[in-house]
């Protein structure tokens, strides 16, 4: 790790001083819940094992904004508390979605967290769960009824990147962006501050350096994971301005502080 020089000042107050795209918020926090909760929608979670989508969850239960939460994934998750009663679990096997199609129908919002790494799957694997699982479930979304979707990306997504995984990321928003939802939302957080379960020495110690900078500048190069899921739920409760819109680190810090309730 590289030490910090005086010119690096100059673009960490341009990332942070940056303006959010996000608009202000007109009403306060719990107006926007007890208006949510009178449409009485219900979502699914693709991903909630991970560690974005296991505080998505959460968050949602805690705040109690939908009438039912749908967890979809490879297997059935356990929980040290009794599961909340809107919940319900549907395993699939994501090499054969077509076959359980029925498990993305009737949603109103759907949130994707899936994803892996090419150190954990390979090139052919990463590309396989980060592009291809995630667009198919979105296609069984879209045609399930599923009017908002949210997708967490990565901060610097592009598809014409030379590294793979901007390159694969920037590939999938724009193909999911394609699919004529209501309305799509694309997070592109920078790196998630959060304590991982499985050991990743050189992303330990990553996290440690960005967690003492993110004092002085804290959305420069990271962001802590709560800010993520917060700014997910608050950007669910308004109304948007765009068929599909895309969050950078900035807003979603900013978003996430609304929430901070």
């Amino acid at each position: 790790m590289r030490m910090l020089f005086p010119g690096d000042n100059v673009l960490f107050n341009h990332l942070e001083n940056s303006e959010s795209t996000y608009p202000r918020m007109a009403q306060d926090i719990k107006t926007l819940e007890e208006n949510f909760r009178q449409k009485n929608q219900s979502c699914f979670i693709l991903g909630a094992s991970g560690e974005t989508g296991k505080e998505l969850l959460k968050e949602i239960v805690k705040r109690k904004i939908f009438s039912r939460i749908t967890l979809i994934g490879r297997r059935q998750l356990t929980f040290e508390d009794k599961p909340d009663e809107s919940l319900v679990q549907e395993v699939v096997d994501f090499e054969k979605l077509d076959d359980y199609a029925a498990a993305f129908q009737g949603h109103n919002v759907g949130y994707c967290c899936l994803g892996t790494t090419k150190a954990k799957a390979g090139t052919e694997g990463f590309i396989r769960v980060d592009h291809d699982y995630v667009l198919k479930s979105a296609q069984l979304a879209k045609a399930g009824g599923c009017s908002h979707f949210n997708l967490e990306s990565s901060r610097g997504a592009d598809k014409a990147s030379s590294f793979l995984y901007l390159r694969v990321k920037g590939e999938v928003e724009a193909d999911v962006g394609e699919l004529g939802f209501e309305r799509c939302s694309i997070f592109r957080p920078a790196v998630l501050l959060v304590d991982r379960r499985e050991s990743r020495p050189a992303e330990w110690m990553a996290r440690k350096f960005l967690g003492a900078m993110s004092t002085v500048f804290p959305t420069a190069l990271s962001i802590p994971i709560a800010s993520v899921i917060r700014a997910m739920v608050v950007n669910t409760l308004v109304e948007g301005e765009k068929k599909v819109e895309i969050l950078e680190n900035k807003a979603i810090y900013d978003l996430g502080k609304v929430a901070e309730t």
